[in-house]
């Protein structure tokens, strides 16, 4: 004869249903949350000492006049009235607006077109990375490089127009081509930094919803402005962001090619800044059209975020 044991019933109190996870304690919580202090503290520390300090510092010295060789003396704000005055501050406004919208024209294009290559021709990878091997090299070394190969007489460049029984071109020394010569340099360096975020937006992008426009019978320049554009937009806002930002800030292509001429013609922001306090030591002025810089670049990128709508996606 069989015996059946009958085991005890499991304590009411601690029962769990299946698949419900544990409350988070506070305890665990805290603990959690000095543990992620710990490793922000040392970035907080950089970000203070070499952004925040030199941030307000500035501030406070465009509201002085002051050299290397004094203490700051508060004149209130003289120099931000000098510098609506300043017809240099107008002529290299104009010159960088210039630079930048050559330079994120042609950059944004030809970016997304090789994004588009990588994304449905070129699938190797050595071919993906030998795109990005020009942002790698230092922005002075690509400047170099360039001014060699763009030189009026021994460069490279001129020798081919030359031998095709064109004119030479002065690239650098000219007034009508410096900036475009210069953009042209900086498209050639970040283009490929540009067509990787792009196709890491594309990459994104599912693929169900290309096969439903395909059996809709949508032609590949419909699918493109109707479906591509639109899912990528979130990437695309960004990656304007970025570089309309970053081409304010050029300096080092100038500053080693041509030095802000001839004449004005290449006098970007961002070299009159540099002129202002460490050729003629008026540090002064030079934070105040710092400041001034600071305060566009940040209405440029809430303008472009908001009306762009940067923010929201059409795969939601």
């Amino acid at each position: 004869m069989t015996t059946i044991t009958k085991l005890p019933d499991p304590p009411t109190g601690g029962t769990k249903k299946a698949g419900t996870l544990a409350p988070v304690r506070k305890g665990q919580r805290i603990g959690d949350l000095k543990m992620a202090l710990v490793f922000i503290f040392p970035a907080m520390i950089g970000f203070v000492v070499f952004f925040l300090i030199p941030t307000i510092r500035g501030v406070y010295l465009s509201f002085t006049e002051y050299s290397i060789l004094g203490d700051p003396t508060w004149i209130g704000v003289k120099n931000y009235v000098s510098i609506f005055a300043d017809e240099l501050f107008w002529n290299s406004m104009a010159v960088t607006v210039q630079y930048v919208a050559i330079n994120i024209g042609f950059q944004t294009v030809i970016a997304l077109g090789l994004a588009l290559l990588m994304h449905r021709v070129a699938k190797s990878t050595f071919i993906r990375g030998a795109l990005l091997l020009p942002f790698f090299v230092a922005n002075v070394i690509v400047a170099l490089l360039w001014f060699w190969m763009l030189d009026y007489q021994l460069g490279i460049v001129n020798e081919v127009i030359n031998w095709m029984g064109l004119p030479r071109i002065a690239f650098f020394g000219s007034e009508q081509w410096a900036i475009p010569t210069i953009a042209a340099v900086n498209v050639w360096r970040h283009m490929g930094y540009t067509a990787l975020l792009i196709f890491a937006g594309l990459q994104a992008i599912p693929q169900h919803v290309y096969e439903v426009a395909s059996l809709d019978g949508a032609s590949p320049t419909r699918t493109f402005w109707g479906i591509t554009i639109p899912l990528l937009r979130p990437v695309l806002v960004l990656v304007l962001v970025v570089t309309v930002i970053g081409s304010f800030q050029v300096f080092d292509t100038v500053a080693v090619t041509t030095g802000g001429g001839p004449i004005n013609a290449s006098r970007v922001i961002q070299m009159y800044i540099y002129q202002k306090a460490f050729t003629e030591s008026d540090f002064g002025y030079a934070s105040a059209l710092s400041v001034i810089l600071f305060v566009i670049l940040a209405l440029v990128a809430f303008i472009q975020m908001k009306f762009l709508k940067g923010n929201e996606s059409d795969l939601d």
